[in-house]
C-alpha cells in the first residue's frame, strides 16, 4: 500500500507475532547467555539487598529507638493461656520474681492473637504504660538508679523502669543508660552503609555488563542485516526507499538494544523486587498487607489500560519517523534539484506536513503517558494513607509495632517503584518492540536470487553470450521485452539502441542477472545463468552504468574495491586500457587523492572513466556499456570509443547505447522497438533499410 508521499506503507504485525519477536531475540541473545545470567545474579542481590533495608529500619526503632517492654499481669490467668502465651512468644517474655507479671517486647507483641490482647486490654491485664528494661543493672550507678521511682526487678536479674522517666534525664546519663542501644545503632548503622556500598558495586557492574552485552548484541544485529540487505535482489530496493533502509540498521537497532536491558533484566528485576516485597509484607503482618493489596487491581487496571493504548500509538510514531528519515534523505540527495527549479517552499511544506505527524504521533503517546504516571502517583499516595490509617489504629492498639509500621510505609513505597519504573520504561520498552517489529519483518523478507544447489561452469570462460526467447516484465501484467533472442559471440560487440523504454537497460540487468527472466533463458558459454554461482557470474561480468555511483575514498579503493586478487599492476593495466591514466596523473597523490562523497570532486567524465577502470580491473570476459557516454562530454566519449575499440577484441562487448556514433563500428546492431528486436545489422546495412535505426540517426543529427 503506499501512502500519501508515495512511500510504501509498513506491515504491521499482529500480537501472535509477539512470541516470534521474543525467539528471535533469544537468537541473538543465546550467545551471551552467561553474561545476560551474571545480570540477572546481580539484580537479584541487588533487590534482596533493598529488601533488607526497611527491615533494618524496623529493627532499629523496634529493639534499639523504642526499645519499649509492655507488661502482662499472669495473676488468675489459666494455665493453657500462660502455656499458649509461652508458645507463640518462643519464650522471648520476661518474668519478675514473684512470676505474676511478664514484660514483652513491643515488636513482639504482634506475636499473640489479637483477639487475646483485646481481651487482655479490656481484663486490664495489658497495662498501658511502657517500660524500658536494662539488661545489666550492675553496670549503671545506683545514685541513677535511685532517679527512677518506679522500677520492676525481673527474675534474670534485668531491671526494667517506665518509659517515660526516661525523658527527665540530662543527655550524657541517657546515653550512658542507653549505651547498649547506641552501641546497636551503630551496629545497623555501619550495616546499612556497608549495604548501600555493595548495592552500588553490583549496580555498577550490573549496568557496565548490560550495556556491554546490548553493544554486543546490537553488533551482531547489524552485522546480519546488512548481510542480509546485500543479498536482497535489486527488485527489492526499487520498492524500499534508502531512508527506511537506513533507518532498519540505525534507530531500530538502537531501540532494539533497549528491549534487551529493559526486558531481558530491568523488568525481571522489577517483578522480583515485586514478589520480593509481597512476601515481607505477608511476614510482618498479613493483615495489613492485604489491606494494602486493596489497591492492586486499580494498579494493574491503569497498566493494562495503558499497555493496550500505548502499543498502537508507538507503532505510529516510529512509522512517521521512518517517513520522516525517507524524506530527509532524498531532499537532501536532490537538493541542486530543488535549488535549481525553486522548490523550496514545495519541499517546505511537504517537510511541514509530515513534521506535524510526527509531532502529532509523538503528543498522543505524551498525553497518554501525562495522565498514566499521575494517576499511578495518586493511587499510591492512597494506599499510604490507608495504611497509615489502619496500620495507625493497630499500633495505638498494640497489635503492631512502630517499627513494622514504618518498614510497611518504606516497604509500600518501593512496592510503587517498580510499577512506575515498569511504567516509565513502557515507552522505551514499546519503542523497542515496534522497533523489533520492524527488524524481523525486514528479516523476514527474502527477496534474493536463488543460488544454484550445484553450480556449473565451463572449464574455459569464453563470454558467449545468448538470449533465448527472453520475456521479462518488473510487474507480471506489463512485459518490458518479449520473445527476444540473439547471440554474442566472444570478441565480438554487439550495440543495442532504441528509444527510451524499449528495454534496453533492462538486457543489461538480466545479463547481470539482478532479475531473472519470467519466459526463456540467457545462456553464457552454454550454461544458463540461473546454474552459474552468482559470485563467479559477477566475476565474469562487468557494467559501466550511465549514472555512476563513487565512493568517498581513494582512487585506487574506488577502482579495486578492496579485492585481494587485484594486485597494483592490474590496477595501472586498468586505468591505461580505460583512458584514465591522463587525469589521474595530474592530481596530486595519483591513486592515491582522496575524493568525496560520491565524487563530489570530480567532473561527471573524470568519474565515467574511473568506473570504466574499475570494471576493467579484474578482467571480466563480459563488458557491457549501459549508456556509459550518454552524460560525458565529448573529449571524454572520445576517449571511452577509443578504450572500447581497443578491447573489444579481448572481450565480449554489449553496448547500450544512447549516443549512436559510439556504436558505428559494431559488428552487429540490435534495434528495439517496444520489447521487440525490430531490426539487427551492421550500420551500413541498417542505415540503408531506412527503418526504425535510420529514423533514430536522422533524428540524432537534427539534434546535434
Amino acid at each position: 500500500m503506499i501512502d500519501d508521499y508515495g512511500y510504501m506503507e509498513e506491515g504491521r504485525l499482529g500480537k501472535a507475532y509477539d512470541a516470534g519477536l521474543i525467539k528471535r531475540l533469544a537468537h541473538y541473545a543465546a550467545p551471551y547467555k552467561n553474561t545476560i545470567l551474571l545480570c540477572l545474579l546481580f539484580t537479584v542481590l541487588n533487590a534482596l539487598l533493598d529488601l533488607s533495608a526497611p527491615y533494618f529500619y524496623k529493627i532499629a526503632i523496634d529493639r534499639y529507638i523504642l526499645a519499649a517492654w509492655s507488661e502482662l499481669r499472669l495473676i488468675d490467668l489459666p494455665a493453657p493461656e500462660q502455656q499458649a502465651l509461652k508458645t507463640s512468644l518462643a519464650e522471648k517474655w520476661v518474668l519478675d520474681k514473684e512470676g505474676t507479671r511478664a514484660l514483652i517486647a513491643q515488636e513482639d507483641l504482634k506475636k499473640i492473637d489479637p483477639t487475646l490482647l483485646y481481651t487482655y486490654k479490656q481484663q486490664g491485664r495489658l497495662a498501658e504504660k511502657k517500660y524500658y528494661r536494662i539488661a545489666d543493672a550492675a553496670a549503671v550507678s545506683p545514685a541513677l538508679l535511685d532517679r527512677f521511682q518506679t522500677r520492676l526487678t525481673l527474675a534474670d536479674g534485668s531491671l526494667a523502669v517506665l518509659h517515660q522517666d526516661l525523658s527527665g534525664l540530662p543527655v550524657g546519663e541517657l546515653l550512658t543508660l542507653r549505651a547498649r542501644d547506641v552501641d546497636g545503632l551503630k551496629r545497623i548503622g555501619l550495616l546499612l552503609l556497608a549495604l548501600f556500598l555493595l548495592s552500588f558495586g553490583l549496580s555498577y557492574a550490573l549496568y557496565y555488563f548490560l550495556e556491554w552485552t546490548g553493544q554486543r548484541i546490537m553488533q551482531d544485529i547489524r552485522v546480519d542485516l546488512f548481510k542480509h540487505l546485500q543479498n536482497q535482489s535489486i527488485a527489492f530496493f526499487d520498492r524500499h526507499p534508502v531512508g527506511r533502509l537506513v533507518t532498519r540498521l540505525t534507530n531500530d537497532v538502537e531501540n532494539c538494544n533497549e528491549m534487551f536491558k529493559v526486558v531481558a533484566v530491568t523488568v525481571f528485576t522489577d517483578f522480583f523486587l515485586l514478589a520480593g516485597i509481597l512476601a515481607v509484607l505477608f511476614y510482618l503482618n498479613w493483615r495489613l498487607a492485604i489491606v494494602c493489596l486493596v489497591m492492586l487491581p486499580f494498579i494493574f487496571g491503569a497498566a493494562l489500560l495503558f499497555s493496550f493504548v500505548s502499543r498502537e500509538m508507538f507503532r505510529e510514531l516510529r512509522g512517521k519517523v521512518s517517513k520522516l528519515n525517507v524524506f530527509l534523505q532524498e531532499r537532501i540527495g536532490a537538493m541542486r534539484i530543488i535549488q535549481l527549479f525553486v522548490k523550496e517552499e514545495k519541499q517546505m511544506a511537504d517537510f511541514a506536513a509530515i513534521n506535524a505527524e510526527n509531532y502529532q504521533a509523538g503528543m498522543k503517546q505524551v498525553r497518554v503517558f501525562a495522565v498514566f504516571m499521575p494517576a499511578m502517583e495518586l493511587i499510591g499516595m492512597f494506599a499510604v494513607a490507608l495504611l497509615i490509617w489502619y496500620g495507625g489504629g493497630k499500633v495505638v492498639q498494640n497489635q503492631l509495632s512502630l517499627g513494622a509500621l514504618v518498614a510497611f510505609i518504606a516497604y509500600l513505597q518501593m512496592f510503587f517503584r517498580p510499577i512506575r519504573d515498569i511504567s516509565e520504561k513502557y515507552n522505551i520498552m514499546q519503542a523497542a518492540m515496534a522497533s523489533t517489529e520492524r527488524i524481523v519483518e525486514f528479516l523476514d523478507q527474502h527477496e534474493h536470487i536463488p543460488e544454484p544447489v550445484l553450480p556449473r561452469r565451463p572449464a574455459e570462460v569464453r563470454g558467449r553470450l545468448e538470449f533465448r526467447n527472453v520475456s521479462f516484465g518488473y510487474l507480471p501484467d506489463q512485459p518490458v521485452l518479449r520473445n527476444i533472442s540473439f547471440e554474442v559471440l566472444p570478441g565480438q560487440m554487439v550495440a543495442i539502441v532504441g528509444a527510451t523504454g524499449a528495454g534496453k537497460s533492462t538486457i543489461a540487468g538480466l545479463i547481470e542477472r539482478f532479475y531473472d527472466p519470467q519466459e526463456g533463458s540467457i545462456l553464457l558459454d552454454g550454461i544458463d545463468l540461473r546454474q552459474w554461482s552468482l559470485s563467479d557470474l559477477h566475476g565474469r561480468i562487468g557494467l559501466v552504468m550511465q549514472d555512476v555511483f563513487i565512493f568517498s575514498g581513494s582512487l585506487l579503493g574506488n577502482i579495486d574495491l578492496g579485492r585481494k586478487e587485484i594486485d597494483s599492476a592490474k590496477v595501472a593495466q586498468a586505468v591505461q586500457e580505460a583512458n584514465a591514466a591522463e587525469f589521474i596523473r595530474k592530481l596530486p597523490l595519483g591513486l592515491e587523492h582522496e575524493i568525496g562523497e560520491r565524487g563530489a570532486n570530480l567532473s561527471a567524465g573524470e568519474r565515467q572513466l574511473l568506473s570504466f577502470a574499475r570494471a576493467l580491473a579484474y578482467d571480466p570476459k563480459v563488458l557491457i556499456l549501459d549508456e556509459a557516454t550518454s552524460s560525458v562530454d565529448p573529449e571524454t566519449e572520445r576517449l571511452i570509443q577509443e578504450a572500447i575499440f581497443k578491447i573489444s577484441a579481448e572481450r565480449t562487448t554489449l553496448v547500450v547505447a544512447h549516443r549512436l556514433a559510439t556504436i558505428r563500428k559494431a559488428d552487429r546492431i540490435l534495434v528495439l522497438h517496444h520489447g521487440q528486436i525490430r531490426e539487427q545489422g551492421r550500420h551500413e546495412e541498417l542505415m540503408a533499410l531506412k527503418g526504425i535505426y535510420y529514423r533514430l540517426n536522422m533524428l540524432k543529427e537534427a539534434e546535434e
